[in-house]
C-alpha cells in the first residue's frame, strides 16, 4: 500500500525523450505558506532569495507530498547528470467557458479520435482538465492512466486507416473549439524578455549577491575608487549580456513571429472550406495546400503530393518530394506501416512548400499532426531557449574552487572575531573587520575574468569566419581528442562529376560509357532510368534538386518541361513530371517520358525509386537506383552479373561514387492503378540494368589537414552516407588511414531462422600490380592484421546497428580503433557520437548540415560547413566550406582553455596573498591603506585579468591536449606551493622587521618614530606628515609592517601574472601580447620606483613609513628570491610534462578513461583483433551477450544480399 502510495507520488513525463523528468506531487499548506513569510520578512529578503536560487526549497517548505491527482504544486526534476528542479503549478481548464454547447453525458466522448487523451482528460459532468506547462508544453492529466500526457498532437497510435477517415473528412467546428482550448494556440510565441527582467535574473545570480555585499562592506570603510571601478565593470559586462541577450531574444522572437500570422484554407466537417489564420490550426484540421506557403504546423500528407524545401530542418536547400499516407486496413500504427521511413509523408513545420502535385481526386491535402512548440520548428527553437546544460569539468571545478575560497574566508571572518574580541574591540568595528576579511578570498572580479578569455577566442574565431552561438563551448574545443568527419562536401568536393556507365545485358557488364568524350548515353532502359528517376523539379525556368541527381541527369541531356504547358500535349496531368529529349541527347524513339509515381530516396532505405510510362507504350516501367548493394537486392538474381562484387569493388577502391540503377516492366490495366501501389510491390524482381561512375574528388585542404590532426594525436573518423569500399579509399587517399595500416572490415548479421546473429571479421589488404591500378580483396588466410603495424576497423550502418543490439560488450572494443563507418543514416551518426562520448572522448563533429544536425548537436563540439538556418542547431558554424576550421578552432579552444586555467590561477592567489598579508596585519589591529589595495586591485589585478586571455593561439598543434581539470596534481601543487612561498616570505619579513634596532609600534608610540627620524636616509618631514595619523584605532594603517608587506605581495602579483601566463606549446609567447607585457613592465616598475623614491607626497599619499635604504633592497631582493623560485618550480617542474610522464610510468599511475583503459586491456590481448573469423552472438567463450532493452530506432531490410546459389553457399560455409 505504501509503495503504491509512493508510486502515485511520482510519475515520468516524456519517458525515454532527451526531454526526461520526474514529476513529484505536492499539496499546498497555509500554515506552512505563513510560517515561509513571516521568515521572509524577518530575514528582510533573504529566504526568498535563497528559494529563488532553489525552487526545490520552496517546494519542500510550502507543501507535503501527496498523490498527482491531488496536487496542486509539482516539483519536476531532470533525469540527466544534472538533476536540476522546477516548480510548475496545476492549473485548470473549464470547457463550460466555450461558446458552443458542450455535452455533459459521460458516455459519448468530446472528440472523434477514439485515441485522443482528451477524452481521458476531461472531468464529467465538471467539464474541466488539470493542466501544466513545462518548456512551452502543455501537458493534461490523464485519469485512465494517471499520468500527465502530452497534448497539442495526434497519437502516435492512430493508424493509416485511422487517419484517413477519422480525420479525412475534417473535424466539426465544435470539435476544433474544444480541441482549441485544450491543445492551445498554434503558435511558436517567442517573448520578447523586459530589460528589467533580464536585469533583475542577471543581478540575482549568487556571486553578484555576493559582490554587492562585498562592495557595499568596502564602500562602508571608505574604499571607495576599487569598488567603483569594479561597480563600474561588473554594470559593463551586466549591461552587455542584458545587450546580448535582449538582442537574441528579439533575434529568436523575429524569426518565428511570421510563422504565426499564415493564412490557411481548412476543410470543417459538414460546413465546407473555411480561411483562417494559422494559430487557429489544432491538430487533426484538414489542411488544403494550393501553392506556395510556409508551413505553419507538421501536417501527414494524405492526397496528393508536392515538394518542399527543408533546408531550415536538414541545412540543404534540396527540393525534398512528399508523398501521400496510402491507405492500409490494418491497425498498425500509421509511423510504422511499412519499413519505409514515415518522415516523406510528413510536411514540417517551418519548411516551405514549393510545389504541389495534386493526385486528381481534387487538391493536396494534409492533416494537421502537430502545432505550437510541438512541431519540428517549435522543438529547434526550445533547444535554444532551454539549451542542454554543459558536464565540463572545468565548471564543476571551478565552483569547488570558489567554495574552497569561501571557505577560507570563513575561516579567517572566526580568526579576526578572536583577534578583535581579544583585544576588547568594540562589537561593531569587530564585525566590519571580520566580514572584510571574508571578502578578501573571492576577488569580486572573478566572473568577469573568466568570461573574458572566450570573448578574445570568439573574437579570433570570427576573423577566421568561424560563428559561435554557445561561447561556452569553446573552452570544451580544447580537450577535443576525436573528430568525426562526413565525407560528401566535407572531406571530399561537394559537387561530383560524371566519368562513366557500365551497362549490363546477358549477365555481364559492357563496355564502359566514358562522359570524357562529351557525348550523352546511347538510349535504353539504362538512360531512360537516369533520365527518369530522380526527385528533380523544374522551378521558374530552372531545374532544382539533390547535386548527385543534376548531374546524372545532365549526362542523358534530356529535360524537364513546363508541366502546366505541356500536359495537354502529351495527355498527362499537370501534377506528373515529362521529360523530353533535348537537342545533344542520343537518337531516341521515344518523344517523352512520364514520371507517374516516385517512391523518395531517403537515408536509411538507400534508394528510390519511379513509376513511368514512355510515350506511345501503354505499359508502365519502374525504375529504381541507389546503393549497389542495396539495388542488388531487390534484382533477380539471373540479372546481376556474376562478377559485381569485383566489378564494384573495381571501383569503389579507386574513390568512384558508384549508383546502381535496375527496371522492371509493370502490367497493369489502368492509371489509377498507379496511385494504389505499394512500394514493396513495385521494388521487386527487377532486372539489374548496370553502374553510373561518379568521381568525388578531396579537397586540396583535406589531406593537410589530417595530417595536421594526427601530428597533434588527435583520432579522425569518418561517418559517411556512402558505400563502405569507397570510404576506405577516401580514408586511404586522404591518409585519414596511414600507409602501411591494415584494414580489418567488421560485418554483423542479425539472426535468420535457426542462425543467431554474428560478426565476421575480414582483412584487407591492398597491392599495386604492374599496371599500378589498385586492387583490394580479403585475405582467406591465417596471418593477423597486427604483425607491428597499426590497424582500423571498418564497417556500415547495418553491421553497427547489429553490433550495439547483439554484441554491446564488442562495441567499446571496435571503437577505440575504429575509423570508418559507411552507409550510416542520421539516428545512428547521433548514437556513435554518443557511444565515443561514453569511451570518455570529447568529440569534434564536423559536417555540411545535410542528415548530420542530430550529431553536431550530440558532439561536445558541432561544427557546420552550411550557411543554412540549421546551422542554429551546431555550436559553431563556418563561413568558409572546408576542415580547416576544424583546427583553428581546437588552437583556439585550446588558447581560451589555458587562458582560463592562467587567469583562474591567478585569481585564486591573489586573494590568498593579499590574504595573507591582511591576517598578519590583523594580528596587530591593523590593515592595508585604500590606496596601497587600490594599486594591486585596479592597476595589476584588473589590468591582468582584462589583458591575460587576449595572447594568441599558437599557430602549430601541440601532439597533447592542456589540462582539463582545475582539480589536477600539477595545478593544486602550484596553487599549494605558491601559497607557501608567499606565505613564508610575508611572515618572515613581518617577523624580521621586528627585530630592526630602528622599528617601533607607531601605532602605539608615534614619538619613537620621531625620535628615530635621524637614522633613515631620507628628506622627508615626518612630524608634521604622520603624528596626527598614529591613533590606536581599529583598522589604522600606518606601521612598518605594512611599509614592509605591501611591496612583497605586489611584486608577488606581477610574479604569479608573469608565470601563469603560459605561453608555448597553447598560447603564443608571452611578449606577443604586447598590452599584457607592457602592464605587467609598468606595475614592476612602478613598485621599485615607489619603494626607493624619497618623495614626501608619494609616501603620504601610499601611507607608507620611509625606512633605511639597505631595508627597502632587503625586501627588494625577498620579492626577487620568490620570482626565481616560484619561476624555477611552476616551469621547471610542474609544468614540466616528460617528469609528470616520468611520475607516473614510476607510480603506475593510469588514465581513467574508459578508451584509455580499452587499449591497454587490447594491447596485452595476444588474439587481439581477430581476422577472418565469424564469432556468434550467445557465444560463452567470448562473453557475447544480446542487448534486449534496445530497440531500432530505424529498421533495416532483413532482405540478404544473394548474388547466386554458389557464392551464397560458399560465403555461409566459410563463416561456419
Amino acid at each position: 500500500m505504501e509503495e503504491s502510495g509512493k508510486k502515485d507520488c511520482r510519475a515520468l513525463l516524456n519517458q525515454g525523450e532527451e526531454n526526461e523528468l520526474e514529476v513529484f506531487g505536492y499539496q499546498t499548506q497555509n500554515l506552512r505558506r505563513v510560517l515561509c513569510f513571516a521568515t521572509s520578512v524577518l530575514t528582510i529578503g533573504v529566504l526568498p532569495l535563497v528559494f529563488y536560487w532553489k525552487p526545490a526549497w520552496k517546494v519542500w517548505a510550502n507543501c507535503t507530498p501527496c498523490s498527482l491527482q491531488e496536487a496542486d504544486t509539482l516539483l519536476l526534476r531532470t533525469t540527466d547528470e544534472f538533476q536540476r528542479y522546477m516548480r510548475k503549478k496545476v492549473f485548470c481548464l473549464h470547457l463550460s467557458t466555450l461558446k458552443l454547447p458542450v455535452s455533459k453525458n459521460s458516455e459519448k466522448p468530446l472528440v472523434a479520435d477514439r485515441h485522443s487523451v482528451i477524452n481521458q482528460a476531461i472531468i464529467k459532468p465538471e467539464l474541466k482538465l488539470r493542466c501544466i506547462q513545462v518548456q512551452k508544453i502543455r501537458y493534461v492529466w490523464d485519469y485512465l492512466e494517471k499520468q500527465f500526457r502530452k497534448v497539442g498532437l495526434l497519437e502516435d497510435s492512430n493508424s493509416c486507416y485511422d487517419i484517413h477517415h477519422t480525420f479525412g473528412l475534417g473535424l466539426t467546428s465544435e470539435e476544433q473549439e474544444v480541441r482549441r482550448l485544450v491543445c492551445g494556440p498554434n503558435a511558436i510565441e517567442v517573448e520578447i524578455q523586459p530589460i528589467w527582467k533580464l536585469l533583475v535574473k542577471q543581478v540575482l545570480n549568487p556571486f553578484y549577491v555576493f559582490q554587492a555585499f562585498t562592495l557595499t562592506l568596502w564602500l562602508s570603510q571608505g574604499y571607495v575608487e576599487y569598488s567603483l571601478a569594479i561597480i563600474i565593470l561588473t554594470t559593463i559586462s551586466i549591461v552587455l549580456s542584458v545587450y546580448d541577450l535582449r538582442q537574441q531574444s528579439v533575434k529568436l522572437h523575429n524569426l518565428v513571429e511570421d510563422h504565426n500570422k499564415v493564412q490557411v484554407t481548412i476543410i470543417v466537417k459538414d460546413k465546407g472550406l473555411q480561411e483562417l489564420e494559422s494559430r487557429l490550426l489544432v491538430p487533426g484540421d484538414i489542411l488544403i495546400l494550393s501553392g506556395k506557403i510556409a508551413l505553419p504546423c507538421d501536417a501527414i500528407l494524405i492526397d496528393g503530393s508536392c515538394v518542399v524545401n527543408e533546408g531550415m530542418l536538414t541545412g540543404e536547400s534540396i527540393p525534398v518530394t512528399k508523398t501521400p499516407l496510402p491507405h492500409k486496413e490494418n491497425t498498425m500504427p500509421w509511423k510504422s506501416h511499412s519499413l519505409e521511413d514515415y518522415r516523406k509523408h510528413v510536411l514540417f513545420c517551418g519548411t516551405e512548400v514549393i510545389q504541389v502535385k495534386p493526385s486528381g481526386r481534387g487538391p493536396v491535402r494534409a492533416v494537421v499532426l502537430q502545432t505550437g512548440y510541438n512541431t519540428a520548428k517549435g522543438d529547434l527553437v526550445r533547444s535554444i531557449l532551454y539549451p542542454r546544460p554543459l558536464n565540463f569539468k572545468l565548471y564543476s571545478d571551478a565552483f569547488k574552487f570558489m567554495v574552497f575560497l569561501a571557505c577560507l574566508g570563513v575561516i579567517g571572518f572566526f580568526y579576526a572575531l578572536g583577534v578583535y574580541m581579544y583585544h576588547e574591540v568594540p562589537p561593531r568595528d569587530t564585525a566590519t573587520m571580520a566580514l572584510i576579511l571574508l571578502t578578501v578570498t573571492v576577488p569580486p572580479v572573478l566572473p568577469a575574468a573568466l568570461t573574458i578569455g572566450m570573448v578574445y577566442a570568439q573574437r579570433r574565431l570570427k576573423k577566421k569566419k568561424i560563428f559561435c552561438i554557445s561561447p561556452q563551448r569553446i573552452n570544451m574545443c580544447g580537450q577535443i581528442n576525436l573528430v568525426c568527419f562526413d565525407k560528401t562536401g566535407t572531406l571530399t568536393e561537394d559537387g561530383l562529376d560524371l566519368w562513366g556507365t557500365v551497362p549490363t545485358a546477358g549477365n555481364w557488364f559492357q563496355a564502359v560509357h566514358s562522359f570524357a568524350s562529351g557525348k550523352a548515353v546511347p538510349w535504353g532502359p539504362l538512360c531512360a532510368a537516369m533520365a527518369s528517376c530522380h526527385s528533380l523539379i523544374l522551378l521558374d525556368g530552372t531545374i532544382q534538386g539533390d547535386p548527385l541527381d543534376l548531374k546524372m541527369f545532365e549526362g542523358t541531356a534530356w529535360k524537364i518541361e513546363d508541366s502546366s504547358t505541356d500536359s495537354c500535349k502529351f495527355g498527362m496531368s499537370d501534377s506528373n513530371t515529362i521529360i523530353t529529349p533535348g537537342p545533344n541527347a542520343s537518337q531516341s524513339p521515344v518523344s517523352a517520358i512520364t514520371v507517374l509515381r516516385q517512391f523518395p530516396f531517403s537515408s536509411s532505405l538507400q534508394r528510390m525509386s519511379v513509376v513511368a510510362q514512355l510515350a506511345g507504350d501503354r505499359h508502365y516501367q519502374v525504375y529504381m537506383k541507389g546503393a549497389p548493394e542495396m539495388v542488388a537486392r531487390f534484382c533477380r538474381s539471373e540479372t546481376v552479373p556474376k562478377n559485381f562484387p569485383q566489378e564494384l569493388r573495381n571501383y569503389t577502391v579507386q574513390g568512384f561514387r558508384v549508383i546502381a540503377l535496375a527496371h522492371k516492366t509493370l502490367r497493369m490495366e489502368t492509371l489509377s492503378d498507379v496511385g494504389h501501389l505499394e512500394r514493396e510491390k513495385v521494388e521487386s524482381e527487377l532486372i539489374f540494368l548496370g553502374l553510373l561512375i561518379m568521381e568525388n574528388r578531396l579537397k586540396k585542404e583535406t589531406k593537410p589537414v589530417l595530417k595536421e590532426l594526427s601530428e597533434a594525436n588527435i583520432r579522425t573518423v569518418m561517418i559517411t552516407g556512402d558505400n563502405l569500399q569507397t570510404a576506405i579509399t577516401v580514408a586511404k587517399n586522404s591518409e585519414m588511414i596511414p600507409p602501411g595500416s591494415q584494414v580489418i572490415i567488421v560485418e554483423a548479421n542479425g539472426p535468420e531462422d535457426l542462425m543467431p546473429a554474428s560478426v565476421t571479421w575480414q582483412l584487407v589488404e591492398t597491392q599495386r600490380p604492374g599496371a599500378g591500378k589498385m586492387e583490394t580483396y580479403i585475405n582467406i588466410g591465417n596471418n593477423s592484421a597486427a604483425d607491428g603495424k597499426g590497424y582500423h576497423f571498418a564497417m556500415s550502418g547495418k553491421s553497427y546497428q547489429v553490433l550495439y543490439q547483439h554484441f554491446y560488450s564488442l562495441l567499446p572494443k571496435i571503437l577505440v580503433n575504429g575509423t570508418i563507418f559507411a552507409r550510416m543514416s542520421p539516428g545512428q551518426k547521433s548514437s556513435l557520437i554518443e557511444e565515443f562520448q561514453k569511451l570518455n572522448y570529447y568529440v569534434g563533429m564536423c559536417g555540411d548540415g545535410a542528415n548530420d544536425c542530430g550529431a553536431l548537436k550530440m558532439a561536445h563540439a558541432g561544427i557546420s560547413l552550411s550557411e543554412q538556418e540549421a546551422s542554429v542547431a551546431s555550436p559553431f558554424t563556418s563561413k568558409t566550406a572546408d576542415i580547416e576550421c576544424v583546427p583553428h578552432l581546437l588552437r583556439e579552444g585550446r588558447a581560451a582553455l589555458v587562458s582560463s586555467f592562467g587567469v583562474f590561477k591567478y585569481l585564486t592567489m591573489y586573494g590568498i596573498i593579499q590574504f595573507v598579508g591582511t591576517s598578519l596585519l590583523y594580528w596587530q589591529l591593523q590593515l592595508f591603506g585604500n590606496y596601497q589595495y587600490l594599486l594591486q586591485d585596479v592597476a595589476i589585478t584588473l589590468m591582468v585579468c582584462l589583458t591575460m586571455s587576449s595572447t594568441h593561439a599558437y599557430p602549430k598543434l601541440a601532439p597533447y591536449r592542456p589540462a582539463g581539470q582545475l582539480l589536477s596534481p600539477p595545478l593544486l601543487l602550484s596553487i599549494f606551493l605558491n601559497s607557501c612561498f608567499t606565505s613564508i616570505v610575508q611572515v618572515c619579513a613581518f617577523l624580521y622587521v621586528k627585530q630592526q634596532p630602528w622599528y617601533c609600534e607607531v601605532y602605539k608610540h608615534s614619538e619613537c618614530l620621531l625620535a628615530n627620524q635621524s637614522n633613515f636616509s631620507t628628506n622627508v618631514n615626518l612630524e608634521k606628515s604622520w603624528t596626527g595619523n598614529a591613533t590606536m584605532v581599529p583598522g589604522s594603517v600606518l606601521s612598518f609592517e605594512s611599509t614592509t608587506l605591501w611591496p612583497i605581495i605586489t611584486f608577488n602579483c606581477v610574479t604569479v601574472a608573469f608565470i601563469f601566463s603560459k605561453g608555448k606549446p597553447f598560447r603564443k609567447p608571452i611578449y606577443t601580447n604586447y598590452v599584457f607585457s607592457l602592464l605587467l613592465t609598468s606595475a614592476a616598475g612602478l613598485t621599485i620606483f615607489i619603494l626607493f623614491s624619497d618623495f614626501q607626497n608619494i609616501y603620504r599619499g601610499m601611507e607608507f613609513i620611509p625606512t633605511l635604504t639597505s631595508w627597502r633592497v632587503s625586501i627588494f631582493v625577498a620579492a626577487l628570491t620568490l620570482f626565481c623560485v616560484a619561476f624555477f618550480v611552476e616551469d621547471g617542474i610542474l609544468q614540466n610534462r616528460e617528469l609528470w610522464l616520468l611520475i607516473k610510468r614510476e607510480f603506475g599511475f593510469y588514465s581513467k578513461s574508459q578508451y584509455r583503459i580499452w587499449q591497454r586491456k587490447l594491447a596485452e590481448d595476444s588474439a587481439w583483433p581477430p581476422t577472418n573469423r565469424t564469432d556468434y552472438a550467445g557465444d560463452g567463450k567470448n562473453r557475447f551477450y544480446i542487448n534486449k532493452g534496445y530497440e531500432s530506432p530505424e529498421q533495416v531490410p532483413k532482405g540478404k544480399f544473394k548474388l547466386g546459389g554458389h557464392s551464397s553457399e560458399q560465403h555461409f560455409w566459410t563463416r561456419l
